[in-house]
């Protein structure tokens, strides 16, 4: 492995520089800044740790979700992209089982003994659950584990909507990978294995599409109708050369307490496919539903039903939005977008949690810039980002419109709550 001054000289190299900009955009600038950024983090590893080390350095992106918004826990389809916001890691392998991580923002190190790696109850919903499920999921796949020492700088930032947790679990499987196995785990099982720890080990009962976007990277259009064996492709699409930019307004909201809000989505998918016959929507259709409708308001509720719906047009939705894409009629993906911002809204309700009606920012947000785009004249899409009840919304702006957008935003929901991202081609990797 390189040492550690070798790592930071290698950070002045043209390579560097040249990988740089794919990853994060061709502005000079930028691409200083993030060279700077990752010197930071390999000095502050030698103070933590040791400047003796044979470190590696790694980065795993965050990612947007454009289409199929709750569809992959029922075996559907979606569409996502890996962003230039991520999540960069310093490591170097010990000859213990002990992972001792320190994350940028945090005084104290998170210490995982790997030797055990059964469920702890009192870990879940911590970076210290993740830390062993990610353990437990690749030597239950036959891979080695061991332990080893890191530093974590994440600018995925919880609650941004862009899949901090999902970021940082591919990174730590990403880095045991190549510690340990010589690189051999492709992105699909990176993916596979940071859901196992957030399911099994935090406690979330998260889909795949998060895991998957950040390990492959790019425009990626995933179909989990084989929950095992997702078909991953990868879209050729630029979305700067349209002249518009994609924005992630973040409209506040705690995300504490919404554990339940996110679980009963799937769940009553599940419960309508269940009183079908079936474990999962995906195994039927939308004239099946309706042809049931009757019986299943009983069974169900109606709240149940509107969400399977949601799921049949949504995964629908999604072959026609990679279809757009593909043929180059960025009009129509637009259309596409709005027409999954309101089945989110109306039939999937995840736009604001019920328990707490009087806290809206998701569905504020979304009427300002319907009224923003009306007034101005705009061709826009906006719709709820992520797994929704509070957090994030997303729009597709032209360019000439983003600065008075971003006023407006800013005016209401406070400086730096909206994000530009740009599109990273390249998933998981190491640098």
């Amino acid at each position: 492995m390189p040492s550690f001054v070798e790592n930071i000289n290698r950070l002045n190299d043209e390579k560097t520089r040249k990988l740089f900009k794919t990853l994060y955009g061709d502005c000079a600038n930028v691409i200083d800044a993030q060279i700077d950024r990752y010197k930071g983090d390999v000095k502050r590893y030698g103070e933590l740790f040791s400047q003796d080390d044979d470190i590696e350095i790694f980065s795993t992106p965050g990612r947007t979700e454009i289409g199929g918004n709750h569809t992959d826990h029922n075996h559907g389809k979606v569409l996502a992209a890996g962003v230039d916001l991520d999540s960069v890691g310093i490591a170097a392998k010990t000859d213990d089982n002990i992972i001792k991580v320190y994350s940028k923002g945090y005084d104290t190190p998170f210490v995982v003994d790997i030797s055990d790696l059964d469920v702890v109850e009192e870990e879940k919903g911590t970076t210290n659950a993740l830390i062993r499920g990610v353990a437990a999921g690749i030597k239950e796949r036959g891979y080695t584990i061991g332990g080893f020492n890191a530093y974590m700088d994440s600018r995925v930032l919880p609650g941004s909507g862009l899949s901090s947790s999902a970021s940082i679990e591919v990174l730590l499987g990403t880095m045991m990978g190549y510690l340990y196995n010589d690189g051999t785990i492709d992105a699909k099982e990176l993916a596979m294995i940071g859901q196992y720890a957030e399911n099994k080990h935090f406690g979330k009962p998260c889909g795949l599409m998060d895991q998957m976007a950040c390990a492959v990277g790019g425009f990626v259009n995933i179909d989990f109708k084989e929950a095992n064996r997702p078909i991953v492709n990868k879209i050729d699409f630029d979305f700067a050369s349209r002249g518009y930019s994609l924005l992630v307004v973040d409209t506040g909201g705690n995300h504490s307490d919404l554990t339940a809000d996110y679980a009963a989505v799937p769940e009553e998918m599940k419960a309508v496919a269940r009183a079908l016959g079936g474990d999962v929507c995906r195994e039927f259709s939308m004239d099946q539903l309706i042809g049931n409708i009757k019986r299943l308001r009983t069974e169900v509720g109606d709240r149940a039903i509107l969400r399977a719906m949601h799921f049949f047009s949504e995964n629908e939705r999604v072959d026609r939005q990679v279809e757009a894409l593909e043929q180059g009629d960025f009009d129509r993906f637009l259309d596409l977008i709005l027409q999954s911002g309101s089945s989110s809204w109306r039939w999937l309700q995840n736009c604001y949690a019920t328990h707490n009606p009087e806290e809206q920012g998701i569905t504020l947000a979304l009427a300002l810039t319907e009224q923003f785009v009306m007034e101005h004249g705009y061709k826009a899409a906006y719709r709820v980002h992520g797994g929704g009840f509070a957090g994030t919304m997303q729009a597709f702006l032209p360019n000439e419109g983003i600065k008075a957008y971003i006023s407006l935003m800013e005016q209401i929901f406070g400086e730096d709550c909206v994000t530009v991202l740009g599109i990273r081609p390249h998933g998981t990797l190491k640098i």
